[in-house]
């Protein structure tokens, strides 16, 4: 059997669809291509490369096909058989340290003879038999510990984030479709302290003030970038196409397709008003 015909898969715990990483992922790609974002840096991950997605992380990925195929394996890491691990297997700690959501790794043969060895614990719909799961998952987190040590520094942290720059980090990030609750564990404080605090830098409530800048991020991807609104409003974290038209709409007085032709005046990217 070769990598090329392994089956999608995906072992663990359900993830939540947004674009926080609450747990820690393997990736391996089987077929097409798939892009990484982290709002820092871009990644591309091809057919036999495999990668760790860091939790805690704000992260999204867009595919695409090969020959209208896509086809991953996915495993799931969470904080209860990261514990568990701990308590059966001796670790070594090695102060590496990285901001990087997407940790690509090494081709390694141990990882390939672990993904052909999958094949005999599908069940006929096509997931790992439930009896097996943890045993696999362990089988390569063994294998992940021994081609990259290090590692073991991304997967046995527990601890949260702490507090950051609160404008900086929004900045960066606001194009991120995640709720203010998210924002604020990110940037280390409570629900309240967060609103407060992004009150007063941004003299705006979250939310608002969010909206106002990506819709000011769409406006100048589409008059200066001559991007089409139907290309970027996932990426600018609306969630479908319509809320997208609506508010831009609404919050320039023209709908997005028609920006071109009847607003003439440029806008400067990256402010927001504070009226």
């Amino acid at each position: 059997m070769k990598i090329t015909e392994i089956k999608s898969c995906f072992v663990g715990p359900a993830i939540s669809p947004e674009q926080f990483i609450a747990e820690h992922i393997f990736v391996f790609l089987v077929k097409g291509t798939m892009n990484g974002y982290d709002g820092n840096k871009r990644y591309t991950l091809e057919p036999g490369e495999s990668c760790i997605v860091r939790k805690n992380r704000l992260a999204r990925y867009n595919k695409r096909r090969d020959n209208n195929e896509f086809e991953k394996v996915v495993f799931i890491f969470d904080e209860r058989f990261l514990k568990d691990f701990l308590k059966r297997h001796p670790i070594t700690f090695h102060n590496y340290t990285s901001a990087d959501a997407f940790i690509k790794l090494e081709k390694d043969k141990l990882i390939n003879s672990f993904l052909l060895s999958l094949e005999p614990y599908f069940t006929p719909y096509g997931q790992i038999s439930e009896a097996f799961v943890d045993m696999k998952r362990e089988e390569l987190l063994l294998i992940l510990l021994q081609v990259m040590p290090v590692l073991s520094d991304v997967m046995f942290d527990f601890g949260i984030p702490g507090k950051l720059d609160l404008e900086a980090f929004i900045q960066q990030n606001y194009k991120f479709n995640v709720s203010a609750e998210r924002f604020a564990f990110l940037t280390g404080r409570s629900l309240s302290a967060f609103k407060r605090d992004f009150k007063s830098i941004f003299h705006q409530t979250p939310n608002r003030w969010l909206v106002k800048r990506r819709l000011q991020e769409a406006r100048f991807l589409i008059e200066e970038r001559h991007e089409k609104a139907s290309d970027i409003y996932l990426q600018l974290g609306f969630e479908d196409l319509s809320h997208f038209s609506f508010a831009f709409k609404k919050e320039f007085g023209v709908a997005a397709t028609r920006l071109p032709k009847h607003v003439k005046e440029p806008i400067t990217r990256g402010s927001v008003s504070n009226s």
